[in-house]
């Protein structure tokens, strides 16, 4: 179902409605959100790298006859569907954009809620140092190095393959981390552990080895951007309890969803990008309600 409705303000959310996705600006959405709703949040903001962002997307099927397009083995293919996803990454003043969002999800977290902020290189050092003074220093639980590798490659300078997820919580003494949801991962050396030990596997550290979404993969929406299933449920199942509500002001192609949906939990996506929401409705399908803010 989709409502369009005149003023973010005006878009509804409780505890007891239906897990929603918001087209518009995330922060007028985030202000008219009560106090102490979300167990987690978890953003993805641009990365403020300066260029547009996009992912081109071509579906072509055989075509032994007319195929104006040559593939494996030199069989002919014809385009069916091309179509591109993009977004602007480049700010002016990318703090002043950023920090008033971040506070208002420091409000709507819960006492024992957890704040995920993925970044990278770029602008993580400078998110630290606010980060510190918005939630307190005393309050930093993790810097999560994602680690992969896949994608361009340079002679220049070492290649740039990772990414940093800053953790936060709203009361250092009261937070939840519940390891024993968390997906295990293999021992590096199984042969220096006792075999059931190696069997288990071991509780994954503050670096993640994960490769990103196959571009040719079952996973891929063809979103620009879009993060792995596996890295938002290891964040979901650690520091969340089933029931609870998630956050994502910056939803993309909604796997927080997808990842909170399949740990019986309830989501808000917020995202101003109209091919995000579409993204996002085919992914997600029944059981979400659509909102749109009026200029969206």
């Amino acid at each position: 179902m989709t409502l369009d409705l005149p003023d973010a303000a005006q878009v509804s959310w409780a505890p007891v409605g239906p897990d929603l996705v918001v087209q518009g600006d995330n922060l007028p959405y985030l202000r008219a959100l009560p106090d102490a709703a979300f167990r987690l949040a978890y953003l993805d903001p641009p990365f403020n790298s300066g260029r547009e962002q996009l992912r081109r997307t071509t579906i072509t099927r055989h075509d032994p006859i007319g195929g104006t397009r040559m593939g494996f083995h030199g069989r002919p293919y014809d385009v069916v569907k091309s179509s591109v996803t993009r977004y602007d990454d480049a700010f002016t003043d990318y703090w002043a954009f950023l920090e008033p969002r971040l506070e208002e999800v420091w409000r709507v977290l819960t006492d024992d809620g957890t704040l995920y902020l993925h970044l990278d290189q770029r602008e993580v050092h400078y998110a630290k140092v606010l980060l510190d003074a918005l939630f307190g220093r005393e309050c930093f639980l993790n810097e999560i190095i994602w680690a992969y590798d896949y994608g361009a490659r340079t002679t220049r300078r070492w290649p740039a393959k990772h990414d940093t997820i800053l953790v936060y919580v709203k009361d250092p003494e009261r937070y939840r981390f519940d390891s024993a949801e968390v997906d295990r991962e293999p021992y590096m050396a199984p042969g220096l552990v006792p075999p059931e030990k190696a069997a288990l596997g071991k509780l994954p550290t503050d670096v993640w080895w994960h490769t990103i979404v196959s571009p040719t993969g079952r996973e891929k929406t063809g979103y620009a951007t879009q993060k792995p299933l596996g890295v938002l449920r290891r964040i979901v199942a650690a520091s969340s309890s089933p029931g609870d509500w998630v956050l994502d002001p910056f939803a993309g192609s909604g796997t927080t969803g997808e990842a909170a949906r399949a740990l019986g939990r309830r989501f808000v996506l917020v995202d101003a990008n109209p091919d995000a929401v579409d993204v996002m409705r085919a992914r997600l399908g029944d059981g979400v309600l659509v909102t749109r803010t009026t200029g969206s």
